[in-house]
């Protein structure tokens, strides 16, 4: 399974996210690759993705998708994270 963590740069939010899936993958013993990019480089390394995390204002620039898009609302907060992972995977 593939998850593509997004954000403007690619460098802050997304990386966040994508250490905060890691764990919450590894608490509910779901084994996926993350990655981290930019809104930009999104469809060359989420066209084969299942799950994209991002924050609301980055949604529109998702566009179409096959994948399950999570948005989060407060990139700290691990419980939702893992909370929204589990539903959408679960």
């Amino acid at each position: 399974m593939k998850i593509v963590a997004i954000c403007g740069a690619g460098i802050g939010t997304s990386a966040i996210l994508k250490v905060s899936a890691e764990r919450a993958l590894q608490r509910l013993g779901i084994e996926a690759d993350v990655e981290a990019t930019d809104v930009s480089s999104l469809h060359a390394d989420a066209d084969d993705a299942q799950v994209i995390l991002t924050t609301a204002e980055h949604v529109p620039a998702i566009g179409r998708t096959f994948a399950d898009v999570i948005v989060v609302d407060n990139i700290l907060d691990q419980e939702e994270l893992t909370e929204k992972l589990e539903r959408a995977l679960g």
